[in-house]
Formats: C-alpha cells, sequence, structure tokens
C-alpha cells in the first residue's frame, strides 16, 4: 500500500512537471537593433534667468524637480 502511494505521488509529480511550460529564451536584442541601455548623465551646469532676472544655477535646485521649457518660433 506504501509502496502504491509513493509510486502515485511520483507519478503525480511527474506529470505535474512536464505541463510546466519550457522557460523563455531571452531575445538577441542586436538583432532587433536595440542599444544596450546606458546609465543617466548628470546634466552640465548651467544658469538661466527667470521672469524677473533672478540667475538660478542648476547646483541651487538639486534635489528639486525642474522643468526646462525652450520656445522657438521658427
Amino acid at each position: 500500500m506504501i509502496r502504491r502511494r509513493g509510486l502515485a505521488a511520483l507519478g503525480a509529480l511527474l506529470v505535474a512537471s512536464l505541463a510546466l511550460p519550457a522557460p523563455a529564451a531571452s531575445p538577441d536584442l542586436g538583432a532587433l537593433g536595440f542599444q544596450p541601455y546606458e546609465a543617466p548623465k548628470p546634466a552640465p551646469a548651467f544658469s538661466l534667468p527667470d521672469l524677473a532676472g533672478r540667475t538660478w544655477t542648476l547646483a541651487e535646485l538639486r534635489g528639486k524637480v525642474v522643468l526646462l521649457f525652450f520656445w522657438a518660433t521658427w
């Protein structure tokens, strides 16, 4: 009786392992034309005046959200 239970458990394990999907192969990103990810680089140091005439440097705004809006009329 114990031997049958052991064989039944082994058979159930075998069937369960066969039902698992095969691991997916990683895609060949080079063939797809993708470039490897490069970590972001820090912005260069610069300064810009605001509408009130005060000049702000990027170093003064470190740790804050900065939105730059460049407008062109061509």
